[in-house]
């Protein structure tokens, strides 16, 4: 049986339905309810039963209910329906007026992306975000492209054991139940790329997926002609082996740029998504070398003027780390073209000054090959500036160049249908457009109360629902006696207050912080007037014992006889899951550890679903929160002793819950429905339409980053590369005559104290060196003192030159206003007057 041939027999879907094919084949239907809804009516159960996905579904319809539905009129109008506004949506090339010019492309590079529960390439928020970048991108027009890696087992389905001990399976995937195809070459054969691994070669296919307008593009190692550890690339995401982790990273960014290659892509910006595909730089130094025809000094001059890199880890040990060694045969073949040893390429990814056995640093590689840096929330903006500060270590961490994009959700993907009703019927039909259109959100408060509670309630009853569907497969795969199997069956209340926490269970969010006094907890459970229940899901890392230890201690506490009905935990929890419990929770709990919480994009699922935050200020939630909102745990202090910390903001956690939340839900004395609490849930939706929609967020991306590095890139290839090599020109020159620049000790005209509105005159002694006034900076940096030795808030005032005093030597001045009473201090500096990526560079800054 070693030489089998297979093939694969689909229905003779009739002419009026072809467009079902056309449909099942773009990921375009999962955040579109109208096309869900459209293989849905075929049969109801039979689309559960396959998972929701399509291209396996109608493998399951007889051939009979295809030929009833060609003739029935009502299902070809929605068909009808569906189809335009599928063509207008994701063929209509047509885009307005467009800021992009032809030929302009971004490639964004992720590890995981995590588009829908039936395309299972993504472990947690990290894919989820890459997903909705990519529909959002659709959604705008923005030509963009996703690379990523197809994982044939992907991340482990969860089930735990009867001790309540977390297990994790690996089910293949059947890549003929995927919307799949593969890219051809120009002799229409597979296409294959190519890389040197340890000892061997690493081949990978190339496959493409649509999720709209975008075209992903996935590498497979698993190939006939791979031996086994080869194959095993791509087998699991995120595997534990550190060499496979290395080889997937080394596969997406050198491998991923290959095969944009071979398409015939050319990025003019690339996008990394965390610091998984920092080897991009590398393969696109060399792309741009052999395209153009340049240096590799020159090459070093494009490439980080049109890269972005996105940070999402809030701790340094978070980011991945190699030994020297074992990256060393990835980029040895990089030798000869580049002219650098490996020992100098292996030093991209190292401190500089850091001894040779230093690890190999993927943010280290991605921020020396990136310009735009930037962390996924204003809190975790300035918790990267100051965890890499080091690396500009003349600088403050204000000035450090890490900025800030607060990630957002894809509206469409999340909402309830009752709720995507209620905005179609109140907002309009471009409700889905979300924040480029103010209205969309000011328009929220025209909806009639009792319409948003009665659709809340049905969110409730089927979270409800599922989750007593979900809890009898679990308890009867554990084969539970009968009187358990039973009680299962009748989990949960209607009329109770459902509180629900879902995500990983790393230990820095805090699962367990519910549980710092648990008969204080039992009681606001059982609470004769008031009660609570709680929904719990998330997976641990396999090799996590201690988030596993957390997971079995939610379960021990929910086998109490007392608490059986009101206390569940939810095995496997996927994007299925979650929609069920972003739509029909009435509060969404999260207790991370501040400040290791980045964003965290789930609070925004739930708020624009009217669920109420109560959460840590941590991550998005610190530009969320608003008393009219939801509930903040805490005000954002952050402790040394972590035992304390828990013991001080579970407390608050009880008061909330049990003084505050519970209360304002029950009470019900204007004819049934919680008015003040409806009139949170609005200003909750409102919030999340206005700040955290992805559409805002890839409007950010386009404007602040795509558009200035395409422009550059087009910019700096243009006439063999000239504007580049001036640049490096440039760079070299201030480099090797930095180490001339003195600045003297500033002076003031006046000795003060001064009064608001005044101004007085400050001048310092520049020695320029061979460098000439035009090619500087001398600024002038003043503002509050916070300390004895730092400033607040520092400003910048430019000093001009007032005289020359003698060869290389001039006299700086300005005059410096006194706008705002209180204690200022002032010194000055001296920087490159030239561009972000050569100003910024740590070696070139003085002080006085």
């Amino acid at each position: 049986m070693r030489l089998i041939q297979t093939f694969q027999v689909f229905p003779d879907t009739p002419e009026p339905l072809s467009f079902l094919e056309t449909l099942s084949r773009n990921l375009w239907w999962s955040w579109n309810q109208n096309a869900v809804e459209l293989f849905r009516r075929i049969n109801p159960r039979l689309w559960e039963a396959s998972g929701r996905n399509p291209i396996v579904f109608v493998t399951h319809i007889p051939q009979e209910r295809f030929e009833e539905l060609a003739h029935d009129d009502s299902y070809l109008a929605h068909l009808e329906q569906v189809r335009k506004r599928y063509e207008n949506r994701v063929l209509n090339q047509t885009n307005g007026e467009s800021p992009w010019d032809q030929g302009e492309m971004v490639a964004y590079f992720s590890m995981e992306f995590g588009i829908h529960e039936t395309l299972p390439l993504f472990a947690g928020g990290l894919g989820i975000l890459a997903g909705d970048h990519l529909k959002a991108a659709s959604g705008m027009k923005i030509p963009l492209v996703g690379v990523g890696l197809l994982y044939r087992e992907g991340y482990f389905r969860q089930y735990l054991d009867k001790d309540g001990w977390q297990q994790e399976n690996y089910p293949e995937t059947d890549l003929y139940h995927l919307p799949l195809s593969r890219e051809k070459d120009k002799d229409g054969n597979d296409l294959i790329i190519s890389l040197t691994g340890i000892d061997r070669d690493v081949h990978a296919q190339v496959w493409k997926i649509r999720i709209g307008r975008i075209p992903l593009i996935l590498l497979d190692t698993n190939l006939p002609e791979n031996p086994t550890e080869i194959r095993d690339i791509t087998a699991r995401l995120y595997s534990g082996e550190q060499h496979i982790r290395l080889a997937q990273e080394v596969l997406l960014g050198i491998g991923g740029m290959r095969a944009l290659d071979a398409l015939g892509i050319q990025p003019t910006a690339c996008h990394l998504n965390e610091g998984h595909c920092a080897f991009v730089g590398v393969e696109r130094l060399r792309q741009i070398m052999e395209r153009y025809t340049i240096s590799i000094e020159t090459a070093w001059e494009i490439v980080p003027r049109t890269t972005v890199f996105t940070t999402h880890t809030p701790v340094a040990a978070g980011h991945d780390e190699f030994p020297p060694a074992m990256v060393k045969p990835y980029l040895e073949p990089f030798e000869a073209p580049f002219g650098m040893s490996a020992d100098q390429l292996v030093a991209l990814g190292q401190l500089d000054g850091a001894a040779s056995e230093s690890p190999f640093s993927m943010f280290i590689l991605g921020m020396r090959t990136a310009q735009y840096i930037n962390g996924v929330s204003k809190l975790h903006g300035k918790v990267a500036r100051h965890m890499w500060s080091h690396i500009w270590p003349t600088r403050s961490d204000d000035e450090t160049p890490i900025t800030h994009i607060t990630n957002g959700v894809h509206i469409p993907t999340v909402l309830a249908p009752e709720i995507k009703l209620l905005f179609e019927r109140h907002l309009g039909p471009q409700w889905d457009m979300g924040s480029t259109i103010p209205e969309n959100a000011s328009r929220i408060d025209d909806i009639f109360d009792e319409e948003l509670w009665q659709a809340h309630e049905r969110c409730h009853s089927r979270l409800i629902r599922t989750v007593r569907e979900l809890m009898y497969r679990q308890y009867g795969r554990r084969n539970a006696p009968l009187n358990i199997m039973k009680a299962v069956e009748s989990v949960l209340d209607q009329d109770t207050l459902t509180i629900a926490f879902a995500r990983r269970f790393a230990t820095y969010k805090r699962a367990h912080l519910l549980f710092q006094d648990p008969d204080r907890l039992e009681a606001i459970i059982n609470s004769k007037d008031r009660p609570v229940q709680f929904v719990f899901a998330g997976k641990a890392h396999p090799k996590d014992n201690e988030g596993k230890g957390i997971i079995r201690s939610l379960v021990d506490f929910g086998q109490r006889t007392n608490l059986r009905h009101r206390f569940v935990f939810l095995e496997d929890y996927d994007m299925h899951i979650a929609r069920f419990l972003v739509q029909g929770a009435d509060v969404w709990l999260n207790t991370p550890r501040r400040p290791m919480e980045a964003c965290g994009t789930s609070g925004m699922k739930a708020a624009l679903n009217g669920v109420l935050n109560v959460s840590i200020l941590d991550g998005w939630w610190c530009e969320g929160y608003s008393p009219e909102r939801g509930w903040r745990i805490g005000n954002g202090e952050e402790y040394q002793d972590h035992n304390y910390q828990d013991a001080v903001e579970g407390q608050a956690l009880y008061n909330i819950i049990e003084n505050e939340v519970a209360p304002l839900y029950y009470d019900r004395t204007a004819g049934g429905t919680p008015k003040v609490w409806l009139k949170m849930m609005k200003a909750s939706m409102k919030m999340a339409m206005a700040q955290f929609c992805s559409l805002r967020m890839i409007s950010e991306y386009e404007e602040r980053f795509y558009l200035t590095a395409s422009r550059r890139f087009e910019e700096l290839v243009a006439d063999g590369g000239a504007e580049a090599r001036q640049l490096g020109d440039q760079n070299r020159r201030f480099i090797d005559k930095w180490s001339q620049i003195r600045a003297g000790q500033p002076n003031r005209s006046q000795e003060g104290p001064f009064r608001v509105n005044q101004f007085f005159e400050v001048t310092t002694v520049v020695h320029t060196g061979d460098l000439r006034p035009r090619e500087l900076n001398v600024e002038l940096y003043y503002g509050k003192m916070r300390h004895l030795d730092r400033i607040e808030e520092p400003r910048i005032i430019m000093m001009h030159v007032k005289e020359e005093r003698s060869a290389g030597n001039y006299l700086y001045s300005c005059q410096l206003p006194c706008s705002d009473s209180g204690r200022y201090g002032f010194t000055v500096r001296v920087t490159p007057n030239a561009d972000a990526w050569i100003r910024f560079r740590p070696e070139l800054l003085t002080w006085a």
